[in-house]
């Protein structure tokens, strides 16, 4: 968890193979178990499978795995990361809502890990309705997944608050999505999942990840990002609270918080009181403010 984040390639020669090592997937396995699945990829479900052994090790050196971690991953699909998951020693529960992949996946991890075939629980669930993601009953440590770039935004921030034992991730989602999460304030693309994802942890972004290491090929740009838990502001606000006045203040992201909190606080002098009160100027606007001072704004809110 001490490694600094930073951007590097997907060249897969920068990552040695481990010493005993699981047969990763190909092109030519992801398009064989297609094929065996009858599984069509979906934009629906933000179906784009990892076809390149280099960058799986990539991502799991990077996650800071280590022999013997419960990781939750979700939307395995064919099981690329899966198997390199396995290889590094993690025990991992693997969260699939399309029941032929999630079918499938033991039997192509029984067929190229089969010494690690009893590290695997599937659960075949929509990710943003999953209560149970332990491994023999030890909750999971990290998050490590090809998260389906259609919803990752709200399934990551559903396990960071429904699992508090992750006490760290590693998501790979769509370069845009990776910018705004990592965003700080005062950036032009800090909003709404930058400052919610601040309340669980510290998000930097690990990573580019090339389109042609995927089939199908999508046509945005993906990269990794670090989340690292972290406690919430103490300042006496709920996580309900505070990401009411996020979403207020992004609302209407150009208007002064004075005028953008109007609707939350009851007025427009209803929230310049709350503001003061929390020592915000309300001529500020939403996108300058830390998850903290958010977090102020919410304990200030006048009865």
């Amino acid at each position: 968890m001490t490694e600094p984040a930073s951007e590097e390639s997907a060249d897969a020669s920068a990552v040695p193979a481990p010493p005993v090592a699981v047969d990763l997937l190909t092109t030519a396995d992801v398009r064989q178990l297609l094929g065996l699945t009858q599984v069509r990829p979906t934009k629906a479900l933000g179906q784009n499978f990892v076809t390149d052994p280099g960058t799986v090790r990539r991502i799991v050196r990077a996650a800071h795995v280590a022999p013997g971690d419960v990781v939750v991953e979700v939307g395995p699909g064919l099981g690329s990361l899966t198997l390199g998951l396995l290889e590094a020693g993690a025990r991992v529960v693997a969260v699939e809502i399309d029941p032929p992949l999630a079918a499938r996946l033991p039997v192509t991890v029984a067929a190229k890990a089969p010494l690690a075939v009893a590290n695997l629980r599937v659960v075949t669930a929509d990710a943003l309705a999953v209560t149970d993601v332990a491994y023999d009953g030890e909750p999971p440590v990290r998050l490590v997944a090809n998260l389906p770039y259609n919803v990752a935004v709200p399934v990551l921030l559903t396990m960071l608050e429904r699992f508090p034992t992750l006490r760290e991730g590693l998501v790979m989602v769509q370069a845009e999505v990776a910018d705004r999460i990592a965003a700080p304030p005062g950036s032009k693309v800090y909003g709404i999942p930058s400052a919610k994802a601040a309340w669980y942890a510290e998000a930097s972004r690990a990573g580019a990840v090339g389109r042609t290491i995927f089939w199908p090929t999508p046509n945005v740009d993906s990269a990794l990002v670090r989340l690292v838990r972290r406690d919430p502001p103490e300042v006496g606000a709920t996580r309900e609270a505070t990401f009411a006045v996020v979403d207020a203040a992004f609302a209407q992201r150009r208007k002064t918080l004075r005028a953008a909190l109007a609707g939350w606080a009851g007025s427009p002098a209803l929230a310049e009181e709350a503001l003061r009160a929390a020592g915000i100027d309300p001529s500020r606007r939403g996108e300058t403010l830390t998850i903290t001072e958010f977090a102020s704004i919410a304990a200030a809110r006048p009865a």
